[in-house]
């Protein structure tokens, strides 16, 4: 409120909406009562008793859909607080973990265990960690519903139960590096959002790039060969088949089965843009267009125009930021 949405309008952001859809009381009624989004049998029926052409009431239904989603600038600012969180968050553990010796040394987690001393330093932020996705859990229910919600629901459950588990386990050590890895590409997602919002189409590009790099060395790299090869085979060559080793593995395992879709979905976004140079709307994402030319001129430009996620349309050499933002 104080710091972002100064600095969204400081950047052009206007706080205004999507193109709102025409009054009409019986659409009306039909979008709120029955369906958001008719079929053809409907939309034929709804033609015949208000004298439209159906494809005027598919940009009605279109239009309605998306009157009721947040502004760019409401956006803008859920970014920027998201941003700062990741990016404050990560370099807290960076300086925290620089001078503990299981960064340097995975097999110093399980040394002593369970006996290992909880620091105040440690205990903020595992808490830190686990209010904030306790907060991811609760708003996603109310952000924007994107296609892929099931995986994320099942993400932040596995981060929570992991977060929970390992503190009531001891197991801080090797959870703080679990967390400083997540951390480490998450600030750069929500630039290129913020770039994307403010139109720096270029800026954009450059995070979103930068971004899918680090994420996959660190999720497909650094985590496998690094985290989950002192769960699984160091802390059984330390301290033996724990009772919870299959538990807590199995979560750390979920996560990089999530790690492995995600960058799926990445490496085929960045295929698309450089192969193209053009990108068709974020398979992820289900913002519509709500602009009336997209109507027009779909059948000859079709895959030129893309949907970014405040859902505004772009027509450019460049990639489009909503395929790098769809999140």
């Amino acid at each position: 409120r104080f710091i972002a949405k100064p600095c969204a309008i400081n950047l052009g952001i206007q706080d205004s909406g999507p193109h709102r859809a025409q009054p009409n009381a019986i659409l009306e009624k039909v979008f709120t009562s029955i369906t958001k989004s008719p079929d053809g049998k409907r939309l034929e029926g709804l033609s015949k008793q208000l004298d439209w052409d159906v494809r005027k009431i598919q940009r009605w239904f279109r239009h309605r859909r998306n009157q009721d989603k947040p502004t760019t600038l409401t956006k803008f600012c859920e970014s920027m607080w998201r941003f700062t969180f990741y990016l404050s968050i990560f370099f807290y553990g960076i300086r925290f973990l620089w001078t503990a010796p299981w960064f340097w040394d995975t097999r110093q987690c399980w040394y002593n265990y369970p006996f290992q001393p909880l620091t105040s330093r440690l205990y903020y932020y595992y808490i830190l960690e686990l209010a904030f996705y306790w907060s991811l859990m609760f708003s996603q229910f109310t952000d924007i519903k994107r296609k892929d919600f099931l995986i994320m629901f099942v993400h932040h459950l596995a981060t929570i139960g992991l977060i929970t588990f390992s503190y009531m386990n001891n197991m801080v050590r090797v959870g703080t590096l679990v967390l400083c890895l997540h951390d480490a590409s998450d600030f750069l997602l929500e630039a290129a959002k913020l770039a994307n919002y403010a139109k720096y189409q270029r800026l954009c590009d450059a995070f979103f790039m930068l971004f899918g790099v680090v994420f996959i060395v660190t999720r497909l790299g650094i985590y496998p060969f690094w985290i989950l090869n002192t769960t699984l085979f160091e802390s059984w060559e330390l301290i033996g088949p724990y009772p919870s080793w299959w538990l807590f593995n199995g979560l750390l395992v979920t996560l990089q089965l999530l790690h492995i879709i995600w960058s799926y979905l990445i490496i085929r976004t960045a295929s698309k843009a450089l192969v193209r140079g053009k990108v068709s709307k974020d398979d992820r994402s289900d913002v519509e267009s709500s602009s009336e030319e997209e109507d027009l001129t779909s059948n000859s430009t079709k895959g030129i125009f893309s949907t970014s996620s405040n859902g505004s349309n772009r027509l450019n050499g460049h990639v489009a930021g909503g395929q790098w933002t769809g999140e």
